[in-house]
């Protein structure tokens, strides 16, 4: 068989594997990515691999430079790519991108030992809407109204009426604030 025929059975054999999972992301037909760790989970990462014209005799390209990495440091992103380095080395030859992600999976803990969050001005609830599939699953999250804590329900009842309305004037000194600043800086 010609390296686009295993690529070709591997596909079909990874759609079906992570049909419905959340964490699997087809970027293309040979390009895979997967989120290896829950959502909010400080440990969670997310390893991209793309397949060359020759694989699975050539080794795949093994990327973590996704944005939802972004506070995860160099030298572990570096750690972990050295190791599946070696399971890649291991399985050449052979279709290994499944193996990959479970290798991943299996040893996230001793992949994420020596992680220390990078400190980052980005919230980590857009990092996570921005990395959410954009395939089928997510049309059934459309329907799903967001959900409130009780404390977040509690605070906006607390700011508006029985109405849900919020009182006259509650913005005014938020406006004069900003009124103040934005005249001072035309005086100068």
């Amino acid at each position: 068989m010609g390296a686009n025929e295993d690529q070709e059975m591997e596909l079909e054999a990874l759609r079906s594997i992570y049909e419905g999972d959340e964490s699997f992301r087809e970027l293309s037909p040979v390009s895979f990515q997967y989120r290896i760790g829950e959502n909010g989970d400080p440990k969670a990462f997310l390893i991209e691999i793309s397949w060359t014209e020759t694989y699975p005799q050539t080794p795949p390209i093994i990327s973590m430079n996704a944005f939802f990495n972004n506070t995860i440091s160099s030298a572990v992103k570096q750690s972990i790519l050295a190791k599946l380095q070696e399971a890649v080395e291991v399985n050449l030859g052979t279709a290994m991108t499944y193996t990959l992600f479970e290798y991943a999976k299996d040893n996230k803990e001793q992949f994420m030992e020596n992680h220390q969050p990078v400190n980052s001005t980005i919230p980590i609830s857009s990092i996570i809407s921005v990395e959410t599939p954009n395939t089928a699953p997510s049309s059934k999250k459309k329907d799903k109204k967001e959900q409130l804590s009780k404390a977040q329900k509690r605070k906006l009842a607390d700011k508006t009426d029985h109405k849900g309305e919020l009182p006259r004037g509650w913005n005014w000194v938020d406006v004069v604030k900003h009124l103040s600043k934005t005249g001072s800086k035309d005086d100068e």
